[in-house]
């Protein structure tokens, strides 16, 4: 059974994690939110209201984490998906995590930034010289880590999957879903 790893924490966009997490079960992949912490995460739910120049932030759902970073043992897992939101804000400076994603760089193992989880990549040194789609704001931040910023639903490159908002999700997890199945299925060929 694949295995992934799903990176959240408190404000974290609820749809960023929720679709991703609930799509990936449904296709019998094992998924564990990982934060910060083990306990319950506050997300919260990004909108664009009329009149406004950015988005607007709400209250989301409660998220509960199934693992704490500290714990996390990258080799048990296929796959990692960093959730948008704030929170990448400030996961991107867990020493912690950025172990985790150093890992899955190394290794070319499938990886999916959406929308501000692409700060975590940039944070780890993993976007330089890569094509990268995030929110439009992210841009020069993405400019500046050595990516390639692409204004579309979805970018591949490589063993990376990254899109803009909660909006691209279908494109987002289906593409990540056959980076993971054609990883798998080289893994098993090569063993």
């Amino acid at each position: 059974m694949l295995r992934v790893l799903l990176v959240a924490g408190d404000a974290t966009e609820s749809l960023d994690t929720w679709y991703p997490y609930h799509r990936l079960r449904e296709e019998g992949i094992e998924v564990h939110i990982a934060a910060p912490a083990k306990k319950v995460l506050n997300s919260v739910i990004h909108d664009f209201e009329p009149g406004w120049d950015t988005y607007v932030e709400k209250p989301g759902y409660r998220i509960p984490a199934d693992i704490a970073f500290r714990d996390v043992r990258p080799e048990d897992y296929d796959g990692i998906i960093l959730s948008g939101g704030r929170a990448p804000e400030y996961l991107r400076n867990n020493a912690d995590l950025r172990r985790i994603v150093t890992h899955f760089v190394e290794r070319q193992k499938p990886i999916a930034a959406l929308c501000h989880g692409s700060l975590i990549l940039a944070a780890a040194d993993a976007l330089r010289d890569r094509s990268v789609a995030t929110y439009e704001a992210l841009r020069p931040d993405m400019e500046r880590a050595g990516a390639r910023f692409q204004d579309t639903e979805v970018v591949v490159d490589r063993n990376l999957v990254s899109s803009r908002t909660w909006m691209d999700l279908p494109f987002f997890t289906r593409e990540f879903l056959r980076v993971l199945r054609t990883a798998a299925s080289s893994s098993a060929a090569a063993a």
